[in-house]
């Protein structure tokens, strides 16, 4: 059986559960079935929909009217389209012939036809002449849509060709529409549906036809009831019934790549423990579940096979702390871990993210990979959550869950996390697969991003996808800065609609918990690293860098930048010290390897030439350290230098400043323009990290800079990091995503 129906008023109408029914019945369900769009959309606005999860995908498009006719992959069906083609007098000998005539084009796509808005009363005999003197046929429809077409050109005779060209029974031709544009399927002999709501000339032009049935419900809805009334069988069988009616109890389900505890294999036996660090999303997104909120993490667990022997994928994640939360467990292999992980989504994903293009790798094989772990990811999600629950899920790895969990929890509200950048939608555009990703986020209730500049850089990669509508916005100041920086912007969209969709925007930069690094701060512990810390450096000016290891993070502009400076300014040599922390990349990414071996070079050129008996010029460490030690190195040190090429945000910044605070002292916060968190702290002071004077001019300032000024910026700086810590981006986020739309007010700046 093959279903060809129009979409606005059809496909694309009607309640959820009978849009989710249709899309399961055309997706393999229903042996042998497919669909036809047919639709007056052209080629161009229908490919949005193409990356729709929540529609079937068509085995064939007719577009335009009937004048474009493809297969579902773009190929043109022949050599229907060439004689189609060569009926057409082209648009500027139609638009010519008819200027005299009151009609206004329509500025939507098109191909092999002119479309204008216009009035019955406008379709004159003399209008009706004229696209007859072209060789055209004149096709109103809805009381004000023209068409002009190649003559013979409409749904059903494109229909019937399609039928004759590729050996198709027209019996097995089920047809479905809504407006006077569909008419001529319906009359083609075709069996056929006319749903709910439909045109009232439509109705009655078909009310006589044999092979019709006008249906009751709207959209597909009314699709469900004419297919049952020509004999198709399209209720769901008891096994997916079953399979359907199955919900978890979460309220807030967190979907997330990491499981919220360190799994460690202890005499082969699998223990859990506390991750390493106690600061950062993971220990504040527990803390969602600390009271009688029922909840579930998802999250991968690396296994020796996906269906693993005595596997027990649903475990408590703390019984005293968090007593009503699981962390639902999916089994993956340590080859999905490292194509889904390791190598796809930082050798495609991440190059594209931070706007180095020319890094990226494109792989078919691990993007299909990709997708069924994020298939797994969204499956799991779904058996999980109650009715009507939250689904947060996080960053770009698990990009494609949205598109997978719609289809199966229609009743959910989903919302999506960047924690990293979103780039420019000329960047983002480079992604094969950027259609299927944009397709998946529009699912969601509500995508929140880092900061404004995200927020917009989104919108535009979506404008370039489909028609966009900006529903609600917001003016950034003074929460963000907006022209002092490079990332500023002056409005944020809060709001879009696309596809009749209304998806809610906003920016939640990530805050750091404040709370704990000032008790951290005041321990024995941490107060006597610190001191040893200011005890070595002995009265010389510290620069404390500290990053993981990654191209993006500008570990190299930095240290040629500080080469600089010493060469430049002699008066800093046995006077300034750059303490260079980076921590190494997670066991297998090769991709840093270089990278590492050049910042060794680097370090070992420049203490070879300025050190001295007493003084050495960086102090650099290749490891990860305790937070305490992080702690007391922001607390020893006088000036925090932060210069990633691209960061999303950089909870670095923040932390200095928190332990700052914490300990009563001031310091210089020196910024990349182009870390998210320059647009969230005012006070820092900003730098081209690409621009090595401005690099050396900034450092030099920090360098100089008077203590009343150190202390007025941190000052401004630590109310900014106080106020919205880490704890208030979890509680700020579930609230916008609640609503479907952020809360309009973003607050003031500190």
């Amino acid at each position: 059986m093959i279903l060809a129906t129009d979409l606005d008023g059809t496909l694309l109408a009607g309640p959820h559960e009978a849009r989710r029914r249709i899309r399961e019945l055309f997706s393999g369900e229903l042996a042998g079935a497919r669909i036809v769009y047919v639709t007056g959309r052209s080629l161009e606005s229908i490919m949005p929909l193409l990356s729709d999860p929540t529609l079937p995908q068509p085995h064939y498009i007719i577009a335009d009217v009937g004048a474009t006719i493809v297969h579902g992959d773009l190929r043109p069906v022949e050599p229907l389209q060439h004689d189609i083609a060569a009926r057409w007098p082209g648009s500027q000998a139609v638009l010519r012939a008819l200027a005299r005539f009151p009609l206004q084009r329509q500025s939507v796509p098109q191909e092999r036809r002119c479309s204008f808005l216009s009035s019955m009363g406008e379709v004159t005999p003399g209008l009706r002449a004229a696209i007859d003197e072209l060789g055209c046929d004149l096709l109103f429809s809805a009381g004000r849509y023209l068409d002009v077409l190649p003559r013979g050109v409409g749904k059903g005779s494109a229909l019937l060709g399609l039928a004759a060209a590729e050996g198709i029974n027209p019996g097995d031709i089920i047809v479905a529409g809504d407006t006077l544009n569909d008419l001529s399927m319906l009359q083609a002999g075709f069996r056929g549906i006319v749903v709910g709501g439909a045109e009232p000339a439509l109705v009655e032009r078909v009310r006589r036809l044999r092979k019709v049935h006008i249906a009751r419900a709207e959209g597909c809805g009314g699709i469900l009831q004419g297919l049952t009334h020509h004999g198709i069988l399209v209720e769901p069988s008891m096994a997916t019934r079953l399979e359907t009616d199955k919900r978890g109890d979460a309220d807030l389900v967190i979907v997330y790549h990491r499981l919220p505890f360190d799994e460690v294999l202890e005499d082969g036996v699998t223990i859990q423990r506390r991750p390493k660090s106690p600061n950062g999303i993971i220990p504040t997104l527990l803390r969602l579940f600390a009271g009688a909120r029922k909840g579930a993490w998802v999250a991968w667990s690396q296994q020796e096979s996906r269906e693993p022997e005595d596997f027990v994928d649903a475990v408590a994640v703390d019984g005293q702390r968090y007593r009503n939360l699981h962390a639902a467990r999916i089994a993956l292999t340590g080859d999905d871990v490292d194509l889904f992980y390791k190598k796809f989504s930082k050798e495609a994903f991440w190059p594209i993210i931070f706007s180095f293009p020319d890094k990226a790798e494109f792989k078919q094989a691990h993007w299909e990979r990709f997708l069924e772990v994020n298939r797994l990811f969204a499956e799991r999600t779904a058996r999980e959550a109650a009715e009507g629950a939250l689904a947060w899920i996080h960053d770009y790895n698990l990009w494609m869950v949205p598109a997978f969990l719609r289809p199966l929890r229609p009743d959910l509200r989903i919302a999506f996390f960047h924690h990293t950048t979103f780039p420019s939608s000329d960047i983002f555009n480079i992604l094969p697969w950027r259609r299927d990703i944009i397709g998946s986020l529009l699912q969601c209730d509500y995508v929140g991003f880092q900061i404004p500049r995200y927020v917009e850089n989104f919108v535009d990669a979506t404008r370039s996808f489909a028609p966009l509508e900006v529903v609600d916005s917001v003016p950034c100041a003074p929460r963000f800065l907006t022209y002092g920086c490079a990332l500023g912007v002056d409005t944020m969209t809060t709001r879009i609609e696309v596809g009749g969709r209304r998806i809610g925007l906003g920016a939640h930069p990530v805050g750091t918990d404040t709370a704990l690094i000032a008790q951290l701060a005041a321990t024995p512990e941490v107060q006597a690293k610190t001191q040893n810390i200011t005890d070595y450096l002995n009265g010389v000016t510290s620069v404390i860098s500290i990053e993981r290891l990654d191209y993006v993070k500008g570990s190299l502009q930095k240290l040629e930048a500080f080469e600089r400076l010493l060469d430049e300014h002699p008066e800093y040599v046995g006077k300034v010290t750059l303490i260079n922390i980076i921590t190494p990349a997670a066991v297998g990414m090769e991709i840093y390897e270089t990278l590492r071996l050049e910042v060794d070079r680097i370090v070992g050129r420049i203490n070879g030439r300025f050190s001295t008996l007493e003084w050495v010029p960086v102090r650099y460490f290749y490891r990860a350290l305790s937070f305490d030690d992080v702690v007391a190195h922001y607390a020893a040190c006088d000036i925090a230098w932060i210069t990633p090429l691209r960061d999303g945000l950089n909870l670095v910044a923040k932390e200095f400043i928190a332990a700052k605070k914490a300990v009563g002292k001031s310091g210089v916060l020196i910024l990349s323009e182009f870390a998210g968190v320059s647009v969230d702290l005012h006070g820092a002071l900003l730098t081209n990290p690409y621009d090595a004077r401005s690099m050396i001019a900034t450092l030099h300032r920090a360098l100089t800079m008077g203590e009343d000024e150190r202390a007025y910026r941190t000052a401004r700086m630590a109310a900014i990091v106080t106020e919205h810590d880490v704890a208030r981006w979890a509680d700020d986020f579930q609230h916008a995503a609640g609503h479907t739309h952020p809360d309009p007010a973003l607050g003031e700046a500190g």
